[in-house]
C-alpha cells in the first residue's frame, strides 16, 4: 500500500470536510415506499430559490424483500457543483448522504449534478 498516492490538494479536502460537516437536511415528503429530503450545504445553494441546495430521494422495498436493492437518487441544484472542480465534492457529498439516510442497506445510487452526474452501487 505504499505506492497509494492521495492526489488531493490539502485545502481541497479541508473545503470537502467544511461541506460535510455543515451538511444538513430535512424530510420534506414521506410516503409508505418514499422520503424525500433537502440538503442544506454551508456555500451552495438552489439558484432561484436561495434555499436548498439539492434534494435526494429515497425509494424502499414494499415486499420486504432484502435482496432487492433500494433505490436513492440525489439530484443537486446549485450549477456550481456542475463545475469539473466539484466534482470530489458531488462524490463526497452524496457518499456521506448515503451514509446518513440510507445506512448499511443495499443501495443503487443516482447523482444529478450536471457533468458531475454518476451511477454507483454500495453493498454490504
Amino acid at each position: 500500500m505504499e505506492n497509494i498516492v492521495d492526489g488531493m490538494e490539502q485545502e481541497e479536502r479541508k473545503r470537502i470536510q467544511e461541506e460535510i460537516d455543515r451538511m444538513a437536511f430535512t424530510k420534506n415528503f414521506r410516503s409508505a415506499t418514499a422520503e424525500e429530503w433537502y440538503i442544506f450545504l454551508k456555500n451552495y445553494e438552489d439558484p432561484q430559490t436561495g434555499g436548498a441546495a439539492g434534494k435526494a430521494i429515497i425509494h424502499y422495498n414494499l415486499y420486504g424483500n432484502k435482496d432487492i436493492f433500494i433505490h436513492t437518487t440525489v439530484i443537486f441544484d446549485d450549477p456550481k457543483l456542475y463545475e469539473q472542480e466539484a466534482y470530489h465534492l458531488v462524490y463526497a457529498l452524496a457518499d456521506e448522504l448515503v451514509n446518513r439516510l440510507v445506512g448499511y442497506a443495499d443501495t443503487l445510487l443516482s447523482v444529478h449534478a450536471g457533468p458531475n452526474s454518476y451511477q454507483a452501487e454500495y453493498k454490504q
